[in-house]
């Protein structure tokens, strides 16, 4: 499988003031996969490192952070010689004591070397801190709808997505429409996308997705303060009743009746700095820049993966070919995940406002530069589009994006984008 972020790699490795590179992402989103892929195609040797079950190098760094005794101590331990075209990997770098540390060293003492480091709860499960300005950071997410086009043989789809050759597309839309539909189930983790491919065996699927799941709940106890677990898998599994709403504002009182903020702030944080949530906060108002505008006590949460999210919702995969059953039924749960999803992966911060009196919402607000767009999202081929052509009227210098099931098209005030199109996005951004 291709995963897009091997380029952003390639850049890393071509920097002169290349600093060791921590590949952030939630747990089974490939970053072991793309590390070892990264350096096989694109360095002569690398060395692999997991401090989880190396009990030899856990002890590593604790005498002192003499690096040429580090390297030389990893190369009789591996029987290999370490250069400057030899990738070191360190997986699960929390487990060595000090390994977090001595990020700091490799960059003052071997800028020469290449180092990456990749663990999902660095910062959680880490008693050190991450030595600021001494390190480079990659996000990795779940694979997008384009990964899951070129894993399952349609590069040439996807190349055309990319290329905004909207004639083409419109000729094969309901081919690219039953993709989509598939993507909804199977989803981006890898794992799945892979069995998929080979398979195509949605039951399996689901017992992938389940199994990710159960690890992701046996973390909450591995991982965070045992007095938290409680809250953080309500906060987890109320997800599905979140999102099912049609106003997807998240309701304290759904995670428990009567709780408040302060009952599970502490909780919700953890799911997000893991990587297994998305946090889009409300903005009171349009301005540059929307953060000067956040209303830190209103908030959308999704999951990480549209795929997780149906295995949560036991979405089954029958919906997948009666009629628009999916894009009906679970349209408030699914598609704007699967919008939410994506942006992530192309802006730094999301946003989305509504009205204090409730009467008008706008699902997304994304920021790029000093244009603000503003996104509304439709399940079906529903071209009303009352809330954003409102919002976009009182303020004359936007210009809106609908994501629907419909076909492309431009009008004076919106451009409408099929979601199946969702990647044409990174030349906005």
């Amino acid at each position: 499988m291709y995963r897009k972020a091997i380029e952003e790699l390639k850049l890393w490795k071509s920097r002169k003031n290349r600093k060791p590179l921590i590949l952030r992402g939630a747990r089974q989103v490939g970053k072991t996969w793309l590390m070892q892929e990264f350096a096989a195609t694109c360095y002569k040797s690398h060395v692999y490192i997991n401090f989880e079950d190396d009990e030899i190098l856990q002890h590593v760094f604790e005498h002192d952070f003499d690096i040429n005794r580090i390297i030389e101590s990893i190369e009789l331990r591996f029987a290999v010689s370490i250069d400057s075209d030899t990738l070191i990997i360190f997986d699960e770098i929390q487990s060595a004591r000090r390994g977090v540390t001595s990020l700091k060293y490799f960059y003052e003492k071997a800028p020469q070397l290449h180092i990456i480091v990749a663990d999902s709860m660095l910062g959680l499960s880490s008693t050190e801190s991450i030595p600021v300005g001494k390190v480079d950071y990659l996000n990795l997410y779940p694979m997008t709808f384009e990964e899951f086009l070129m894993a399952i043989g349609k590069e040439r789809i996807a190349e055309t997505i990319n290329n905004r050759n909207w004639a083409t597309l419109h000729a094969v839309r309901d081919l690219l429409v039953n993709d989509l539909k598939t993507y909804y189930y199977v989803g981006g983790m890898p794992e799945a996308v892979k069995s998929f491919v080979e398979n195509h065996d949605y039951d399996e699927v689901r017992r992938i997705q389940n199994n990710i799941l159960v690890s992701y709940d046996s973390n909450f106890a591995k991982h965070a303060p045992i007095d938290v677990v409680p809250r953080i898998r309500m906060v987890w599994n109320s997800l599905p009743s979140q999102l099912s709403h049609e106003n997807k504002k998240f309701i304290y009182g759904a995670v428990k009746h009567g709780s408040r903020a302060k009952d599970f702030e502490v909780a919700l944080q953890w799911l997000v700095d893991s990587g297994l949530v998305i946090k889009v906060n409300r903005v009171k108002a349009c301005g540059v820049p929307l953060n000067a505008f956040e209303d830190m006590g209103a908030f959308k949460l999704f999951a990480l993966d549209v795929g997780l999210l149906a295995a949560m919702n036991k979405v089954r995969p029958e919906t997948l070919v009666v009629g628009n059953e999916l894009l009906t039924t679970y349209k408030g749960a699914l598609t704007e995940q699967f919008v939410a999803q994506h942006l992530v992966t192309f802006v730094d911060f999301l946003f989305y406002w509504s009205a204090d009196n409730s009467r008008g919402e706008i699902d997304f607000l994304v920021q790029t530069g000093d244009k603000i767009i503003p996104i509304e999202v439709k399940a079906e081929e529903n071209l009303k589009s009352r809330s954003l052509r409102t919002f976009v009227e009182r303020q004359p210098n936007l210009h809106g994006l609908r994501l629907s099931m419909s076909n492309y098209r431009q009008q004076e005030w919106m451009d409408n984008l099929p979601l199946y199109a969702i990647n044409a996005l990174k030349t906005l951004f």
